[in-house]
């Protein structure tokens, strides 16, 4: 299994796969083709489908518009084999003869792959694979999730998550003082000021659920602005996990030594998912993205909480597993309309999972690892409609 860095990417959104990626192969093709006199991108299946909506063109115009003109073509109808997020990178000279071209595919998480190479395969950090093969390794030891991360690691993986973590405290920041109309089209307005206004007029317990959900709001809009977010595990459902966390520490005075003992932890559960399932939209709905990001927030959260190894498992269980079968299907392709109100929901999940757990003895009969297997199997069978193609469900309303 890859590094946890995988897992957290700082960047721009509003979507990992849609604008990450898309904007880093640019950048690998113009160093391949930097003398063209005219460039063509063409955009298939997923990728095409929703990427005016998540600002594909502008991320890809932004590298190579400035080099030579660029032509975007949009072919939604044409899914290729390797991954549903398919682009061709083309250069041509001044007599229209192509010079080189480039097949690659944005997997998830800002992940680029094709034929060739596999930035998801990159050097084993890990010998595990699963949770439960994690646990049978860390629980004769004693040791929690962020010790076996360290293990593995190295010490130099706690300035990374302080640097996520300072990256996502800022986005939250950020997207509480921003107010406005959203852009793309649908009109709508940034809400999470207004929740964490509202918030102090209620008693203890919906003044806390009202802060949860304007964090979410805070970090969810700033994605779908293109503002600066950290993928946890992708931008789509970027504001989980920050709301959870800064909610604690705002609450709990939790340090931030333990915040990032708590990305770490919450990441190695995300790692798994990524290693046998996906994180991918385009590939397994939402329930990849969102539900992972609730997979996150509830481990932190009980790990912070003073959970044991088999109640934080069993807390990242339950929050995958009352996310299966969750469809990506976002009105115009925009990573607005359900993307944000799920973030701030899931958040608000987290800590129920976390709640429900810690009053167990962390025994249950569905583990983590069977949950992953069903939820890679449920997205498999999700129609492509529900994979963020914005040609089914919530999309066409």
């Amino acid at each position: 299994m890859e590094s946890i860095r995988q897992i957290y990417r700082i960047g721009n959104g509003p979507s990992s796969s849609h604008t990450m990626g898309p904007h880093r192969a640019a950048e690998m093709f113009l160093e391949r083709c930097p003398r063209a006199a005219h460039y063509t991108v063409t955009l298939y299946g997923s990728l095409a489908a929703t990427g005016k909506g998540h600002m594909t063109d502008v991320a890809i115009l932004d590298v190579l518009e400035p080099a030579a003109p660029t032509d975007i073509v949009w072919k939604p109808k044409e899914f290729k084999p390797f991954h549903p997020n398919g682009m061709l990178y083309e250069g041509f000279d001044a007599e229209g003869k192509l010079i080189e071209s480039f097949e690659v595919y944005s997997i998830g998480g800002g992940i680029l792959a094709n034929n060739d190479f596999n930035e998801q395969h990159t050097k084993e950090v890990y010998p595990e694979n699963t949770i439960n093969d994690i646990l049978k390794v860390i629980a004769p030891e004693g040791l929690s999730y962020w010790e076996y991360v360290e293990r593995y690691e190295g010490p130099e993986i706690w300035d990374y998550m302080a640097e996520v973590w300072d990256a996502m405290r800022q986005s939250v920041r950020e997207g509480l003082l921003a107010e406005g109309v959203l852009p793309g089209g649908l009109g709508l307005r940034r809400k999470a000021a207004t929740y964490l206004i509202k918030s102090k007029s209620f008693s203890h317990s919906l003044q806390a659920r009202g802060q949860v959900y304007a964090y979410a709001l805070a970090v969810s809009e700033q994605n779908a602005s293109g503002g600066r977010v950290v993928t946890a595990p992708t931008c789509g459902s970027s504001g989980v996990v920050p709301a959870v966390l800064y909610y604690l520490q705002e609450t709990r005075e939790f340090t931030d030594t333990r915040i990032h003992r708590a990305l770490a932890s919450a990441a190695l559960f995300a790692n798994v998912v990524r290693t046998n399932a996906s994180i991918s939209g385009a590939e397994v709905g939402c329930q990849g993205e969102v539900g992972v990001g609730c997979v996150m927030a509830s481990v932190a959260a009980s790990q912070l909480f003073g959970g044991s190894l088999t109640q934080i498992e069993y807390s990242a269980e339950m929050a995958l597993e009352h996310h299966l079968g969750l469809t990506c299907d976002p009105m115009c392709g925009l990573v607005q309309i359900p993307c944000i109100e799920r973030n701030a929901f899931a958040a608000a999940r987290a800590l129920d999972a976390n709640t429900f757990s810690n009053f167990s003895d962390g025994s249950h009969r569905v583990t983590f690892d069977q949950v992953v297997e069903v939820m890679r199997q449920t997205g498999h069978d999700l129609p492509s409609l529900y994979k963020e193609t914005s040609s089914g469900g919530l999309a066409i309303i």
